[in-house]
């Protein structure tokens, strides 16, 4: 059995939005519920996330963007990002606990870690909070990562949503591999499987635009036939994983139909490819609040093997 780690603090309940807004803190509320009522709570490693510094942050993100997010009084940083009195501080620690679940990994204390988080972090662009979305926890994550010793970092992102941040802050990068599955055309209207990254970091992103009702036979196909080369090619030190469940048939974001076993076939094709490396999953997109907790503890159970 593989050491997971899970990385959980309350602090992320405290990111408030309104009583409307398909981003809420039922949705970790559910997560944490499906996985204390199963076997596999006992088996975790359970981890508080450390705040990561603004100088963490500023590894992605701009000074400004953050110097006008400390201003800003509760209200839309965006038409759908919502800021709270405490959403700047549970965002630092979204932040951190991917850094931490590092840490970690590199210490030999876990081999793998799921990141239970909120805000999401995908969609935020250097400068500007986009989608839900404060500051790219993954991104903050794969910079820290090369700061502690893991040089190659592949990143892969199933959320329905294609992860526009994430793509643009590392398309000139050969260093970082972008790998995404979404829908496509739908928001944010990134993510055409001709976009391949730039300069010296071309052909180190790959986007795959699912159409409108794929489901688990194009999905078992883009993670455990298209998904296992790239990675080989690249020979990455580290995995990390945009882990949206917002592809779930049940769930009403998107059209996306993949079912809970898809949702295993996925998780089973990425850690087919990292047997030996480690595996940070942080959580993005998910709204059916059932399909969702059922979703990470099936990730979960395949992360401990």
């Amino acid at each position: 059995m593989k050491k997971v780690g899970l990385i959980y603090d309350d602090i992320f309940l405290k990111h408030e939005t309104p009583q409307w807004h398909p981003e809420c803190k039922e949705r970790l509320i559910a997560i944490i519920d499906a996985l204390k009522s199963s076997d596999v709570w006992d088996k975790l490693i359970h981890i508080k996330p450390l705040k990561a510094e603004f100088t963490d942050i500023e590894a992605v993100h701009t000074h400004g963007y953050i110097e006008r997010l400390k201003k800003m009084t509760p209200g839309y940083a965006d038409p759908d990002t919502y800021i709270s009195e405490r959403s700047l501080e549970a965002a630092l620690y979204a932040a951190g606990a991917v850094t931490e679940a590092m840490n970690r990994c590199k210490n030999k204390e876990i081999e793998r870690a799921f990141c239970a988080v909120r805000p999401p972090g995908h969609h935020a662009e250097a400068n500007r909070a986009m989608g839900f979305c404060i500051f790219n926890n993954i991104a903050v994550g794969a910079r820290h990562a090369q700061k502690i010793g893991y040089k190659k970092i592949f990143i892969i992102d199933f959320d329905v949503h294609h992860g526009n941040s994430t793509q643009h802050m590392f398309e000139e990068d050969d260093t970082v591999f972008y790998f995404s599955t979404h829908q496509y055309p739908h928001y944010p209207g990134t993510g055409n499987e001709s976009e391949k990254g730039r300069g010296k970091g071309k052909d180190f992103t790959y986007n795959i635009p699912m159409s409108y009702s794929s489901g688990d036979k194009e999905y078992f196909s883009a993670y455990n036939e298209v998904l296992p080369s790239l990675v080989r090619k690249f020979e990455p030190d580290m995995i990390l994983v945009s882990a949206g469940y917002d592809i779930h048939k049940d769930d009403p974001l998107a059209g996306i139909r993949v079912s809970s076993e898809g949702i295993r076939n996925i998780v089973k094709g990425i850690l087919s490819c990292s047997s030996n490396i480690p595996a940070i999953f942080a959580l993005e997109g998910g709204y059916d609040l059932h399909a969702l907790g059922e979703s990470v503890l099936i990730t979960i159970k395949e992360m401990l093997g």
